[in-house]
């Protein structure tokens, strides 16, 4: 038997490339509107604050769906971190 190791980053950004890999292959396609966790998620941040900092400068799209539920829109998040990226 053949045991190999990881530190944690590394198996976590493994088990990301597995996932996008599935999802290429099944062909599924994301929604186009998140929560705020999701939305979170997405922008690898732990703060609110920064999700609420982001969308209230204009960098990311959202939608009132009611007094308490703010939806944000997954292509401006991929845009913005698009935007973000170092060439």
């Amino acid at each position: 038997m053949e045991v190999i190791c990881l530190e944690e980053p590394a198996f976590y950004k493994l088990i990301e490339k597995v996932v996008d890999r599935l999802k290429d292959q099944n062909k599924v396609q994301e929604d186009e509107w998140l929560s705020g966790e999701e939305a979170m998620q997405k922008l690898r941040i732990n703060s609110k604050t920064t999700l609420f900092k982001i969308r209230d400068e204009g960098k990311i799209t959202c939608v009132y769906a009611s007094p308490r539920v703010i939806l944000y829109s997954a292509s401006s998040i991929n845009e913005y971190l698009k935007a973000k990226s170092i060439k």
